[in-house]
């Protein structure tokens, strides 16, 4: 059943405008390029079937995506749960709704550590609530928070950053800081870096950690990565493939786009990325300037694979990475509570 879901999950990061990295006659295309014998076989195999998948034209409505999607994460999120032996609850906070990730023994958020994740989709879509969680509360044995945000286009910027907010104020009554995590993938670890920005801004303690798993952190610039793959739903660049997210703020505006801003208060911070992943150079440039600004930050970078691989691929990459985050976000609350 796993297969046949991680099957599907594949056909649907090549559909989405959110997740996929399509083909493009005006691009170099890095999907067209051999893949590197670094990669485990059942990465060669997973990542040849994506380069394979069809690319609907023209693209479906964004609600019949988010419905796909959707069923897919829940799909995945069953399977995830019964290997990993970690409970789903939906429920709500500060008005918001959540996702609580469970781990074995683990039975309410009491007053140990917590993760706060923000899931990736573009913005526009829920494509990890389930996928960046389930692993991620299993080998930490740590209870996650995911953050159901409003999504644009429907809700721009900053609606779902108010809403990480209100979920973060609202854990922080029964956790200090130091016993917070804060972590997401793609759109999530934008998110992930404007919260931050924001508990900055209003001279909040910072949480313990923070996990940013290929994301931007200016969305005024294009890194060299857009230039030699293929970008979402046809955008020419990667801030107008968020556009609907951003609205009418000015893209330079030093929460929506971090780096424009006082970074120097962020927690230690680990960086995922791969070589293959189109938000490649914003993620590494993230990572130079929060070193440059005294940040305990540390960058891994992933050999042929593309954008987000941890969320959606059954390979033995995404158990790599998926022990790296926890083992990285474990270690900082463990320090926090000394």
């Amino acid at each position: 059943m796993y297969k046949a879901v991680m099957a599907a999950m594949v056909a649907a990061v090549a559909k989405s405008p959110a997740g996929a990295q399509t083909a493009s006659a005006d691009t170099h295309n890095i999907i067209k390029w051999a893949l590197p014998n670094t990669l485990s076989p059942e990465a060669r195999a997973m990542a040849a079937a994506m380069a394979a998948a069809p690319v609907p034209n023209p693209e479906p409505p964004l609600e019949a995506q988010r419905k796909f999607v959707q069923d897919i994460q829940e799909g995945m999120g069953r399977e995830l749960a019964k290997r990993h032996n970690v409970r789903a609850e939906q429920s709500s906070i500060a008005g918001v709704p959540v996702r609580i990730l469970y781990p074995q023994g683990v039975t309410s958020l009491n007053e140990g550590p917590v993760l706060l994740n923000l899931h990736g989709g573009g913005f526009q879509l829920d494509s990890g609530s389930l996928t960046e969680t389930i692993p991620i509360a299993a080998l930490t044995g740590i209870p996650v928070v995911s953050v159901l945000y409003r999504l644009a286009p429907e809700h721009p910027y900053p609606a779902a950053l108010d809403d990480a907010l209100a979920v973060y104020q609202a854990l922080e009554k029964d956790h200090t800081a130091s016993r917070i995590a804060v972590y997401g993938t793609s759109a999530g670890a934008g998110l992930s870096g404007q919260l931050l920005a924001k508990l900055s801004q209003l001279g909040k303690p910072m949480p313990a950690a923070m996990g940013y798993f290929s994301g931007s952190a200016d969305l005024t610039t294009s890194g060299d990565s857009e230039s030699w793959m293929p970008l979402p739903g046809g955008a020419k660049t990667m801030a107008e493939s968020v556009a609907s997210y951003v609205g009418k703020t000015a893209p330079a505006d030093p929460i929506l786009s971090p780096l424009k801003g006082d970074i120097s208060r962020f927690p230690p911070t680990l960086l995922v990325t791969s070589t293959r992943d189109i938000l490649l150079s914003p993620t590494s440039i993230f990572a130079r300037a929060l070193l440059e600004r005294g940040v305990d930050a540390r960058l891994v970078v992933f050999d042929g694979l593309p954008h987000a691989f941890w969320a959606y691929m059954d390979i033995p990459e995404t158990g790599e990475a998926n022990r790296l985050m926890a083992g990285f976000l474990k270690s900082r609350l463990n320090a926090g509570a000394r």
